[in-house]
């Protein structure tokens, strides 16, 4: 076990080095004044006046707007995806209830397939398509993650910036030069990167193997750093094109930690309050610990059922190796537990092992992590949930010592904690109203693969990771369907839009405030006491939330486990 706690702090160790040099990229992309060229041609080609502020609704007008418009091109190429070029194998174009979901799915950074990607894509369209949506929907997310932080730095204003401008940075700044730089590494990891459709080999026994290729290495690139998830092949990362060694497990990780850990060093330096900055990272890093050691205890230990089998006679109690169904010998158990806790973390839902197959604490951890979405979370998005809770936290702690609330020299009044409660609340909202829909409808069991609590969770998974616009899946759910299309897509807008919107209110209601002076009665907010009660309430909402659910589905199966009985 020593080199597997090695490789946990190896990783964490390279996430912290990485958040400097990432954070300050970050901060003097989204606060420099000059324009670089291919940026100014970008204003020119869009109409743009760059020196043009813009309020929180303007801002999240222009940003819900110029989503559709992409969404709405994704959608058209693929019902039209027979006749484009750059397809070989002649794959048939996608129905209109798929199209909707995948469209929706890759705009909100989600990247749920209901599809298998080698079998139901073409070149054209995993780059013109799955490789573009991956990169304006993260440049999307970072650049209202800047508008909320400039909210939060302003006094007496409501200029937030200007979404074109953040957008197009980010783009030409951080995505592009970032991705190209990881696709070369992959390239020579061993991914393919090429236009041909397939290859043929001969195998062993004489027989013509047809294997698809593609632009692989670019796309991965992006999907991770991105934090879209998602997958050239129906395998996702489990595939050896995809991740063919431990150290593209490695950096597929590193790669999913390194914007949103940045924005927290973004946001010290921006607000010019450095210890915020560090103690939010420090929630961040706390609750993604725990998580980790649950999973991976849980893995470790596997099924108890194995050990009357006679299987392994030196073990009493536990599964001899631990629990390696599912899993890529390659990997290991190690590997995959800190993969399946980044990729729910980090909301990408890239996944190296099928998470169908993680014992029922296994598989606890990634349904309670994109159910509080806030560890880490994805590229923008995610660090605008944990500001979310903290203010929700000085709003409760100002309410028990009787005294109105403040959050970084600014009262939090009635106002935004009216935004902050439709922002916490349209998660649960999504995620169980549309759990408790499937649950009765007609259709919907046979697209199970297991009955019981185990169905439950690959049911409450399916839009648990829609919601949180992570895109992972149990793998038992067959969700191609008009019924399951349709709702997980709604659910994905809604998640993504229901929780960036509200916050931008917030931010914008907060820009036009005053400085209020500190006094003995100011809650600090950049302490470990502070860190420690903002996780203890993300926690207890959490929990209150989703407990019932989580002891229908994960916690259920567990008990019945040790008692000897599986689904």
């Amino acid at each position: 076990m020593p080199i597997d706690l090695l490789q946990f702090a190896l990783v964490l160790a390279a996430m912290a080095a990485l958040v400097v040099v990432a954070g300050r990229w970050l901060t003097h992309v989204l606060t420099d004044t000059a324009h670089a060229l291919p940026e100014r041609l970008t204003y020119r080609l869009l109409g743009v006046d760059a020196g043009s502020g813009m309020d929180w609704k303007r801002y999240g007008l222009a940003l819900v707007l110029s989503n559709a418009a992409m969404m709405l091109l994704g959608y058209a190429l693929l019902r039209m995806q027979s006749l484009l070029p750059f397809d070989a194998l002649q794959r048939p174009s996608q129905t209109p209830d798929l199209a909707f979901n995948t469209a929706a799915s890759f705009i909100t950074n989600t990247n749920w397939q209901s599809y298998s990607g080698e079998s139901s894509l073409s070149n054209f369209s995993q780059m013109a398509v799955i490789t573009f949506l991956m990169t304006v929907s993260a440049a999307s997310g970072i650049a209202g993650c800047a508008a909320f932080i400039r909210g939060l730095a302003q006094r007496e204003a409501r200029d937030v910036g200007n979404y074109w401008v953040d957008f197009t940075r980010v783009t030409w700044r951080v995505l592009l030069p970032a991705c190209l730089l990881l696709s070369l590494v992959y390239v020579w990891q061993g991914m393919p990167q090429t236009l041909a459709s397939s290859v043929d080999a001969t195998t062993l026994e004489g027989i013509t193997q047809h294997i698809i290729t593609g632009p692989v290495a670019s796309l991965e690139a992006i999907k991770h750093i991105g934090t879209n998830g998602g997958g050239f092949f129906g395998m996702n990362a489990a595939h050896p094109f995809e991740n063919p060694t431990p150290l593209t497990n490695t950096l597929h990780m590193l790669a999913m930690f390194l914007v949103p850990s940045a924005l927290t060093y973004a946001f010290g330096r921006m607000l010019t309050r450095r210890r915020q900055g560090w103690a939010f990272l420090a929630a961040f890093v706390v609750m993604f610990v725990g998580f980790l050691c649950v999973v991976y205890t849980a893995e470790q230990h596997g099924n108890p059922a194995f050990a009357g089998m006679g299987i392994d006679q030196q073990a009493s109690t536990m599964q001899a190796g631990g629990n390696m169904e599912g899993k890529e010998t390659r990997f290991g158990i190690a590997q995959t537990s800190a993969f399946v806790a980044v990729t729910t973390a980090a909301t990408t839902g890239s996944v190296d092992a099928m998470h169908d197959s993680l014992t029922p604490l296994g598989g606890l951890v990634p349904l309670s992590l994109m159910m509080l979405n806030d560890v880490f979370g994805g590229v923008g998005v995610g660090f605008i949930n944990l500001v979310a809770y903290a203010i929700l936290t000085v709003f409760l702690v100002g309410m028990m010592i009787g005294r109105t609330p403040e959050f970084l020299g600014k009262k939090i009044e009635a106002r935004e904690i009216k935004y902050v409660m439709i922002a916490v609340l349209a998660h649960p909202f999504c995620i169980l109203g549309f759990t408790a829909l499937a649950a009765v409808w007609p259709d919907a069991p046979a697209s199970l693969a297991n009955m019981g609590p185990h169905g439950f969770s690959e049911l409450i998974y399916a839009y648990t990771s829609g919601t949180a616009n992570n895109g992972s899946a149990f793998a038992g759910l067959n969700a191609n369907t008009p019924f399951f299309n349709t709702t997980i897509g709604l659910a994905m807008l809604l998640g993504r839009y229901f929780t960036l919107l509200p916050m931008l209110a917030v931010a914008g209601s907060l820009a036009t405030k005053r400085n209020v002076p500190e006094s003995q009665g100011t809650l600090p907010t950049a302490t470990p006491l502070f860190t420690g009660l903002l996780i203890f309430v993300i926690l207890v909402v959490g929990g209150l939330t989703f407990l019932p659910a989580l002891a229908l589905g994960p916690i259920v199966e567990h008990l019945a486990m040790l008692a000897g009985q599986t689904f």
